[in-house]
């Protein structure tokens, strides 16, 4: 069983930064692959990035490329979201998630543990 606590969220103007954690509960976490997902109002959830349980491998997807970083520290039972250059089109809630393998991955349905979410609001 992992439990996951996201933090970090917030009210930014666009432009600015924000730096998500996700606090992981659990001996597996050094072994699994972490995913940040995120969903606005009246939007499906979307796969955001994805980060390999060694840390070597990253995803992302493409409208956040060059400005958001997933990373982690396995020794904190952590995984981080460093969001740059925010835009109001990244105003959602964000959702950390554990999968059940090593890999990173795109589809939510691998992921089998998720945090409660935190939300980050981008104003124009």
């Amino acid at each position: 069983q992992v439990q996951l606590v996201e933090s970090g969220g917030g009210l930014v103007q666009a432009g600015d930064s924000l730096r998500l954690s996700c606090a992981a509960s659990g001996r597996t976490f050094s072994t699994v692959a972490m995913g940040w997902f995120r969903q606005a109002p009246g939007k499906e959830r979307e796969f955001v990035a994805a980060i390999s349980a060694s840390g070597g491998f990253t995803l992302y997807i493409d409208s956040v490329k060059g400005r958001f970083t997933i990373s982690r520290d396995n020794a904190k039972n952590t995984v981080y979201l460093q969001m740059n250059s925010l835009k109001p089109e990244d105003t959602a809630t964000y959702y950390c998630a554990a999968a059940l393998h090593v890999a990173p991955v795109r589809t939510s349905r691998e992921y089998a543990y998720w945090g409660q979410g935190t939300q980050v609001t981008v104003s124009s």
